[in-house]
């Protein structure tokens, strides 16, 4: 049994409703309580003469209460407990993750703009929340490019940088998939043609066979999979290397998948603050699958 809870964010919209059902999901698998929270944005000022705004208290939330009615009957065997919090969403989402499993929240929520594909408050969450953070798309979202009919039956999809394997994202991706009973699609992109300059500005042609890359990235992929396959051994984890953009091809893997994990991008000396990343960004931005973005192990970031 867990003892952190899975965080559900709500706000009202059914972008978040459909999280809601998501982290229920979620947490019974793990065996963990489920948290669900709204922040209450309201403002600090009014204008003179003006009547002041009081939050309402948390059995009185209509928010709250929508989404004690969504899990009625749904959530048996599940721990569930209540929140209602005061305050700047973008501020005190991230909070919520000192104190989590899992922080699901939906990929827009109230008051967004309809043509963002993800709000402000999702992306300052998965940025900075200390524990992984799922971002839960709206159904019917089309990814862009060719994805090829998978495998029938349940599918994780994870990111793996050769050049900067993330141990802490390979390791959530293999517990969802062992929860899930799902095999493991492992994406590692290897850039493709390898372009070399030569003075002044001559392009001539890679000096190694794309076959030979191909295989050394398999090769390495193997190796970064050895001890999470020994930890779960009933996980089938599948390398696939690809050349190209590592974005497009996870966006293209996301079609008909149960989560892609992704990593967020560890903080340099240089560049201190947090970053996702541009292949992380991009798809949050595009999956057509919920998106789970793992921070870094503490000693790593």
């Amino acid at each position: 049994m867990s003892t952190l809870p899975v965080v559900a964010a709500v706000d009202g919209s059914e972008n978040s409703l459909r999280a809601l059902d998501w982290a229920l999901d979620s947490a019974r698998g793990r065996g963990a309580p489920l948290r669900v929270v709204h922040v209450r944005q309201y403002a600090v000022w009014t204008q003179p003469g003006a009547p002041v705004v009081v939050p309402p208290p948390p059995d009185e939330d209509p928010v709250l209460a929508d989404a004690r009615a969504r899990l009625a009957g749904a959530a048996h065997g599940t721990d569930l407990e209540y929140v209602g919090l005061d305050g700047a969403p973008g501020a005190l989402l991230p909070e919520l993750g000192a104190e989590a499993e899992l922080l699901v929240l939906g990929s827009r929520g109230r008051g967004g703009f309809a043509r963002l594909l993800l709000g402000s408050n999702g992306l300052t969450a998965a940025r900075d929340a200390e524990c992984p953070v799922v971002v839960v798309p709206p159904p019917g979202r089309e990814a862009d490019g060719p994805h090829p009919a998978p495998e029938p039956g349940p599918r994780v999809v994870v990111g793996l940088k050769t050049d900067g394997p993330d141990d802490a994202t390979l390791a959530f991706a293999f517990t969802e998939a062992a929860l899930r009973g799902a095999r493991l699609q492992v994406i590692a992109a290897y850039p493709w043609p390898v372009q070399t300059w030569t003075a002044p500005v001559e392009l001539i042609a890679p000096v190694v066979e794309q076959d030979a890359v191909e295989h050394e990235t398999r090769v390495l992929v193997d190796g970064f999979l050895t001890p999470h396959r020994e930890r779960h051994p009933g996980v089938r984890a599948e390398p696939h290397p690809v050349a190209g953009d590592a974005a497009g091809h996870l966006v293209a893997a996301s079609v008909d998948a149960e989560l892609v994990v992704v990593g967020r991008h560890r903080r340099r000396l240089l560049a201190p603050a947090r970053m996702l990343g541009s292949v992380t960004h991009a798809v949050l931005l595009h999956a057509a699958s919920p998106v789970a973005v793992v921070p870094p192990a503490p000693g790593e970031e």
